[in-house]
């Protein structure tokens, strides 16, 4: 069976390239849609090798193939034309940031800074924060309340460093 379409494959290929080639003047774009259009015949082998006309369905494929490429290019372009025409949106400004406050949570300890970021970026309450970490909610508390007294002291004196808080 692939025996018999590589065969049919070899003596038709130069035929439905050459129509196609001409038919839409440009040698590489002929070549991806002729192949594509031997593909569809393998996808369908045996019953393509036994149409009326196998070279005018394999170029018929291979045409259209190229027609759907070149009218995907006509709506890409006019989508393109559209934009530009269009005042262009600019998005929100980003939140300021105070990278000395992110700059001290860095330099947090591990276990800490997470806990911090669970608070204070997720917005989860002690309970669930516990819960999420198999730790008791005393433990958050603490960790919490440390790591406010550690980050407010970095934070407060001007010639600190991150060093400082671990």
């Amino acid at each position: 069976m692939q025996d018999d379409f590589a065969d049919w494959y070899s003596a038709l290929w130069p035929r439905v390239l050459r129509v196609v080639t001409v038919a839409v003047g440009d040698r590489d774009l002929a070549e991806e849609a002729t192949a594509e259009a031997f593909a569809r015949a393998l996808a369908r082998w045996p019953a393509t090798a036994e149409v009326t006309s196998p070279i005018a369905w394999l170029q018929t494929v291979a045409i259209n193939h190229v027609r759907s490429r070149w009218r995907r290019g006509r709506l890409e372009r006019r989508a393109l034309e559209r934009m530009a025409g269009q005042p262009q949106r600019h998005p929100d400004a980003p939140e300021p940031r105070n990278d000395a406050l992110w700059d001290a949570v860095a330099a947090l300890p591990s276990r800490t800074r997470h806990i911090v970021a669970l608070r204070y970026i997720a917005d989860l309450p002690e309970a669930e924060i516990a819960v999420t970490l198999g730790i008791t909610r005393g433990t958050v508390a603490s960790t919490l309340s440390r790591a406010r007294q550690q980050l407010g002291s970095v934070l407060s004196s001007p010639t600190a460093t991150s060093e400082e808080i671990s």
